[in-house]
């Protein structure tokens, strides 16, 4: 092969190299998609708990409230492992549903989630009137501390990306843990649509996940 042969062939494997790696990226991350006619969840008075044992902790799970919703994707955030919260959640999933998951490709929200939290803003405060303004957007987007009831719903929860039209059902719940050594942990869920802020995040229990496209 001449010279010029193999400028062009290297040039060839790497712009197939770059392509691959862009295409890895997208579908790793996903990608930022808009949905119409997603409901509101469905929130129904509920009773009973379970049990599990997590990093040295006998949890108690109490439900608060059976939890239903369907929604789009708008973030997925996986967390370290090495304390209990990891364990329990390892990954969160920024939810929305409503006018917000119907133009989310029209207005950037520039969803960003961190520290267990799910934070939004967008250029210009005009974009939002089409969503009802700053309360409807909190209304209908939450971020949510995912606990997998059982290994499928745990592998259906891994595999969930941005862009995705996902239903999940199962419980808003609150939690106590107790170690071998006697320290105790607490998580609570939100069980409102219209706070924001500190305390404001779903802690759902989830006994069911499916992607729907």
């Amino acid at each position: 092969m001449s010279d010029y042969g193999q400028i062009r062939f290297r040039r060839l494997i790497l712009i197939i190299m770059l392509v691959a790696l862009v295409l890895f990226i997208k579908y790793k991350n996903g990608e930022r998609r808009a949905y119409a006619g997603i409901p509101e969840p469905i929130q129904t008075e509920a009773e009973g708990q379970t049990k599990i044992y997590v990093d040295d902790y006998d949890v108690t799970i109490d439900y608060l409230y059976a939890y239903d919703i369907e929604a789009l994707v708008i973030g997925t955030k996986k967390y370290s492992e090495w304390d209990i919260a990891g364990k329990l959640a390892p990954k969160d999933l920024g939810l929305a549903w409503g006018d917000v998951a119907a133009y989310n490709d029209v207005i950037d929200f520039h969803w960003r989630q961190s520290g267990r939290w799910l934070n939004w803003h967008v250029d210009s405060m005009e974009e939002i009137s089409e969503v009802g303004g700053v309360a409807d957007v909190n209304r209908q987007s939450s971020n949510n501390h995912v606990i997998a009831a059982d290994t499928d719903v745990r592998s259906t929860i891994a595999k969930i990306r941005r862009g995705d039209h996902v239903h999940l059902k199962g419980y808003l719940i609150s939690l106590k843990g107790v170690s071998s050594e006697g320290n105790t942990y607490t998580w609570v869920s939100s069980t409102s649509r219209t706070d924001s802020g500190a305390h404001a995040c779903e802690v759902f229990y989830v006994t069911d996940a499916r992607i729907l496209d």
